[in-house]
């Protein structure tokens, strides 16, 4: 069964957050303990598993990179802004990912490779150290985040077709899930609830700008989240 698709996001009110829980701690978000935790992950269950309850012979293979980027004030999450002409989620904010195609060898090369067709983000700078659970969407795909430390500096080059900007969010903003809006609705009899981290920051001008992180992006930020907080 695959839910209804949400239309407009931010019209769907907010019921509130999750200001009760705890924000990861701050010793937790280094790459160096990043590596650990993945080398040794706890055993735990994701909070999120998709938008859609069809088998996995169902669903199509897929993955995206989580890139993780080092800077001196600690790790960022480079994210992109689609396009508003694509026929999937268009204008949606989302990891660099696609289809897994016959030629990748596995997951992580899929992800590494529209990372670089993408936003021209080099394999050369980038150390994957991970994977998430896979996460089912309501387009039909089976996706595997991908979690990876990539180090500057590096040149991005976008793919204008696809993708219309990248900016990086601070991983511990996103950590913290006073930040994580919680929204509900009913659709064609059924309710639904979705998570939202509005970030303010700031476009490739400089200019104020207000991103809206939502739907499968948010739902994998958040089990990024229970994740490294177990």
């Amino acid at each position: 069964m695959t839910r209804p698709r949400i239309v407009d996001p931010h019209a769907v009110p907010v019921i509130g957050t999750d200001a009760h829980l705890p924000a990861v701690d701050p010793t937790q978000l280094t790459a160096d303990a990043l590596r650990r935790r993945f080398g040794l992950p706890p055993s735990w269950q994701a909070e999120i598993a998709g938008d859609t309850e069809l088998g996995p012979t169902e669903l199509m293979p897929a993955s995206v990179l989580v890139p993780l980027v080092q800077r001196p004030d600690g790790l960022h999450v480079l994210l992109t802004q689609r396009t508003d002409h694509l026929r999937d989620h268009a204008g949606q904010i989302s990891f660099p990912g696609g289809r897994v195609e016959p030629d990748d060898a596995d997951d992580a090369d899929a992800a590494l490779r529209e990372a670089e067709e993408e936003i021209g983000l080099p394999r050369s700078a980038v150390d994957v150290i991970g994977r998430l659970p896979p996460y089912t969407t309501v387009t039909r795909y089976r996706v595997t985040p991908v979690v990876a430390l990539v180090r500057p500096p590096f040149d991005l080059r976008l793919d204008a077709f696809e993708v219309a900007e990248a900016f990086e969010v601070p991983l511990a903003y996103l950590m913290t899930p006073a930040h994580h809006q919680r929204h509900e609705f009913t659709l064609q009899g059924q309710r639904r609830q979705f998570l939202s981290m509005p970030w303010q920051g700031s476009d490739r001008d400089g200019s104020p700008r207000h991103y809206f992180i939502w739907g499968a992006t948010a739902a994998m930020l958040r089990n990024l989240y229970g994740f490294l907080s177990r």
